[in-house]
């Protein structure tokens, strides 16, 4: 909203006095140069104060019969809709603690009658200068939070869509990972939030991380689209050599987001928990894992989270050599697995969580694996 009058529009000031004659006066001396309303009584002076279009300025006496104007001025202030309304009390009463009762109530001025027209003119003009000032700064200062909140919300989609876009090219290389991409985002979620009040986690797991973390864990097996076809898609269980190929995945995930962070030129934290995921989720607690061998607190939590969700979903899920298997069996698996395949903290939080985590594979498993048309829950 403009708060600077156009040239030909005057300001309006309500003049709030008992006293006939001096409602009369002081419409004499302002109507030349403002447009002026006027009341008789304290009642009346909200009214007008509350109704559109409002005073720029109010010249408020202090005894009235009723409620005094100190009282109107109070709830003025209080008002949401009236307190930006500058007050210049006027007054018969010169002494110094109704001067400074008026001012502590928030009032701008206070001028003692009698007084010269002159003087009046000259304090409104001051206070409506200094009004229309403040309200521009602030009118500034709101439009520049709203293009802050604008571009940080241009920027998230950015995000967003990076994400989509790279997931996307693994969805392409194989039908089931669209499920599995939906699941374990769902997954790692969970086991974030459940674990943010843990004396361990709780200095990393704010909500902003576990936010960057549901949003980065589909990138988890990027890496897969530089795997060939006939290791990848094969309908069989690995050979030895085939698996090393396979376990190749992890690298050429950090390797590509670390190319997107080159071409950004910039740090971006989102990027910075894929990569993490990407590269390190098949790490073990006990450092038998894949590509790096490192163990316990080294492994970075993000991967510690997704390395439970992926197994987790790997067993319940159907693969082209085999059924899905119960959710009681993927719950042997990770209990075995327990401080040497995963983190036992991160194992307590999924027996934890485990209703969620059978609520997750129920609500997802009738999706395709045509995930780039089912990609709402990025935005959600």
């Amino acid at each position: 909203m403009n708060t600077i009058k156009d040239l030909n529009e005057r300001f309006t000031i309500l003049v709030v006095d008992d006293a006939p004659e001096n409602l009369a006066l002081m419409s004499a001396v302002l109507r030349d140069i403002y447009r002026v309303k006027v009341a008789n009584n304290g009642e009346k002076a909200l009214r007008i104060a509350i109704s559109e279009p409002h005073p720029d300025l109010i010249l408020l006496d202090v005894m009235m019969p009723g409620l005094s104007g100190y009282e109107v001025c109070e709830r003025l202030k209080a008002d949401p809709v009236t307190r930006g309304i500058p007050v210049i009390f006027l007054t018969a009463s010169a002494e110094t603690d109704d001067e400074a009762r008026g001012l502590e109530l928030g009032a701008v001025d206070y001028i003692v009658k009698p007084v010269a027209p002159s003087i009046v003119r000259a304090r409104i003009d001051t206070h409506l200068k200094l009004k229309a000032s403040a309200d521009f700064l602030r009118d500034k200062a709101e439009f520049l939070e709203a293009e802050v909140k604008k571009r940080t919300r241009e920027v998230q989609a950015v995000q967003d869509i990076t994400i989509l876009t790279m997931a996307s090219l693994a969805e392409t290389r194989d039908n089931e990972t669209g499920n599995h991409i939906r699941r374990t985002q769902h997954y790692v979620r969970v086991l974030a939030q459940q674990l943010q009040k843990h004396p361990r986690f709780r200095d990393t797991l704010d909500d902003n991380v576990i936010d960057a973390l549901y949003k980065s864990a589909p990138l988890h097996d990027i890496g897969k689209v530089g795997i060939p076809d006939r290791i990848l898609l094969k309908p069989g269980r690995f050979m030895s050599e085939e698996f090393e190929i396979m376990k190749t995945h992890s690298i050429l995930g950090k390797n590509t987001i670390e190319y997107a962070e080159r071409q950004l030129n910039t740090k971006v934290d989102f990027l910075s928990y894929a990569k993490e995921i990407a590269y390190c989720h098949h790490e073990k607690w006990d450092g038998s894992g894949y590509p790096l061998g490192i163990a316990g607190n080294e492994i970075p939590v993000s991967a510690r989270l997704m390395a439970i969700a992926d197994v987790y979903d790997a067993v319940i899920s159907p693969r082209v050599y085999r059924g899905p298997m119960p959710h009681d069996r993927a719950k042997a698996i990770i209990r075995d697995g327990c401080g040497s395949h995963f983190d036992p903290d991160v194992v307590e939080a999924f027996f934890e969580t485990e209703d969620k985590f059978l609520s997750i594979g129920r609500v997802y498993s009738q999706f395709t694996g045509d995930w780039a048309r089912n990609t709402n829950f990025l935005f959600s």
